[in-house]
């Protein structure tokens, strides 16, 4: 399966990043990033493998780090994976429902 990120998955993604880098160090963001790209792997191996949302059929939740998710959807017809958004699990939910 192919994966691919929506233009805001990849801003939020580079934001996240940015952020490690001002405010952590070159390993902390490495780190993540390879917690990041196992998840993506998991996914394209098993793409129903993560909590599907309750709220949005066919949305799943995928936990990277314990301050860090992203939201995905799989594409059956084209055999891809789309990824939302990436959201830090530290802001208001409901701000959430906004990049759904």
């Amino acid at each position: 399966m192919q994966v691919f990120y929506s233009e805001l998955a990849r801003l939020k993604y580079i934001k996240v990043i940015n952020h490690l880098i001002e405010n952590w160090s070159l390993q902390t963001k490495n780190n993540f990033i390879k917690k990041f790209d196992l998840k993506i792997q998991q996914i394209k191996l098993h793409p129903n493998s993560c909590l599907e949302s309750l709220e949005y059929k066919g949305l799943y939740k995928c936990l990277v780090t314990k301050q860090t998710t992203f939201y995905y959807r799989v594409l059956k017809n084209q055999q891809e994976i789309e990824i939302i958004t990436v959201f830090d699990t530290r802001q208001n939910p409901n701000k959430l429902n906004k990049d759904l």
